[in-house]
């Protein structure tokens, strides 16, 4: 009987013990898990935000004031602004602020949030400039360097109107009655001068690792003195001339300016930037024309794959065209590298006597 007795009371500690034990192991699970889902979850916007623009990227809301809308899209828009002391300048400068509209998702801020770390690590004469964002108190702005001519495909398109053929090489002393030189009629070696600087911007780019996706006229903005400055690394896909855009399930894609890697699968690098660069060209030479005219985008994932290449343009030199074509290798490797491009428009511009 007392055996009995002491085998049960044994039982009972044995059987208290591994509940006890049971209970601390799923309290340490838990808290575990609960920690890890913390971790890893998104950040609310504010959050991220406060996280991300730290001082001295922080600028006083109270010293912006905003002004006229430069470009809008679904989630967000573009605003020509005053800022009052940016970043150690006395009175006042005209920036670009951009913003998100009140039914934008995380995903909306995130592409913001992404171009600002981006943004903030580049510094070059050919790429837009960031000054700064305002996060607290009110909705998160993102302070850039303004361009007073708007996109270059604007530009192209609004010189059409202008003055002799872009093409004459005295245009030049013709106009030089004018004003203000930037209204002047554009030469050839002007264009030729307008992708150089656009190629510089890109070689630096590429030095740094940076991979812009989303190359072309409407992303390249003119400030003044004709100076490019590639933009649009976060919103472009929202914000600017949406019909360039094919809507997927993953968001809208601008196919006629895509290499064919990207296109197919999904790979985005340098080479493929120097693709949309080709593309880029042709615009440039057409004044802002449509890639692929009379073709629709869905007809292209074809073409491109049989070997369909853009026909010369009118008025477009051989060289140039030949460059085009090499940007458009289907081996990403043999195309030519942005180092390389830049070399070559300084021997068109020297050609063309831009210098």
């Amino acid at each position: 009987s007392s055996l009995e007795t002491i085998c049960d009371d044994m039982c009972k500690t044995i059987i208290a013990t591994a509940l006890l034990l049971s209970f601390i192991v799923s309290i340490i699970m838990s808290s575990y898990f609960i920690h890890r889902y913390h971790k890893n979850s998104p950040k609310p916007p504010i959050a991220s935000a406060e996280m991300t623009f730290r001082r001295p990227a922080q600028f006083p809301r109270k010293n912006l004031v905003l002004g006229k809308t430069l470009g809008e899209g679904e989630f967000g828009k573009v605003v020509k602004a005053t800022a009052f002391r940016l970043k150690g300048k006395a009175g006042y400068t005209t920036v670009a602020v951009k913003m998100l509209k009140e039914n934008a998702s995380y995903s909306e801020l995130r592409d913001l949030l992404s171009e600002f770390t981006l943004l903030k690590q580049v510094n070059h004469p050919h790429v837009i400039k960031m000054y700064g964002a305002c996060s607290q108190d009110g909705p998160l702005y993102l302070i850039v360097e303004y361009a007073k001519y708007g996109s270059l495909r604007n530009f192209l398109r609004e010189s059409r109107k202008v003055g002799p053929s872009y093409m004459g090489r005295d245009a030049n002393r013709n106009s030089s009655y004018l004003e203000n030189p930037d209204d002047r009629a554009l030469t050839m070696g002007d264009l030729i001068s307008f992708a150089w600087q656009i190629s510089r911007g890109m070689q630096y780019l590429a030095e740094m690792k940076l991979v812009h996706r989303d190359l072309a006229a409407r992303n390249v903005l003119v400030a003044e003195g004709r100076k490019m400055k590639i933009s649009d690394f976060g919103l472009s896909r929202d914000v600017y001339e949406e019909d360039s855009y094919v809507k997927r399930s993953k968001g809208r894609i601008p196919v006629k300016w895509m290499a064919i890697e990207s296109l197919f699968d999904h790979i985005y690098t340098t080479q493929s930037d120097v693709w949309s660069f080709g593309v880029l060209l042709w615009e440039i030479v057409t004044l802002g024309g449509n890639p692929y005219p009379g073709i629709a985008p869905e007809r292209l994932f074809n073409l491109l794959k049989t070997g369909y290449r853009m026909e010369r343009p009118e008025n477009c030199s051989e060289e140039m065209y030949n460059l085009m074509l090499r940007c458009w290798k289907q081996e990403a490797e043999k195309r030519p590298t942005f180092s390389d491009i830049s070399k070559e428009l300084e021997k068109m511009m020297v050609k063309s006597r831009v210098w």
